[in-house]
């Protein structure tokens, strides 16, 4: 398991970077945390690194919005928080995007059990001590 450290937001790109390089050729990246941890905060700067200059927000309402690299790859961001049931997944077609093999993070995958790929990347950040995160993968 590696762990990356975050004691403030100014740590916060420097941290996405050393994430993307540690995560490699993942496509499907999971976030856990309790609600305020930082899932949407880590995600947007993950996507700062990856040169995506568009608003970065969470789709509680919409279950999934689609970003461009600079390159023109999709990325997509899920957020399951709402999910009442895994056929709400289905309906939307989540496997097409899971399988798609572009970027795909999701916020509160456990509201989807035995839905995530088997090569998901599960990530946990946890709060710590004066606001600082953890972040576990």
């Amino acid at each position: 398991m590696s762990t990356i450290s975050v004691g403030s937001l100014q740590e916060l790109d420097g941290a996405a970077m050393r994430f993307l390089e540690a995560a490699g050729n993942a496509t499907i990246i999971a976030f856990s945390g309790e609600l305020g941890a930082g899932k949407t905060t880590f995600i947007q700067a993950i996507c700062r690194n990856l040169g995506i200059t568009v608003e970065v927000n969470s789709p509680t309402f919409s279950l999934v919005n689609e970003y461009f690299t600079p390159e023109g790859d999709s990325v997509f961001h899920f957020d399951f928080y709402r999910i009442e049931t895994p056929k709400e997944l289905y309906d939307m077609g989540y496997e097409e995007y899971f399988y798609s093999g572009s970027l795909c993070f999701i916020e509160w995958p456990e509201k989807a059990p035995g839905l995530m790929p088997e090569e998901t990347l599960m990530v946990k950040i946890l709060v710590g001590e004066k606001e600082a995160r953890l972040i576990q993968f």
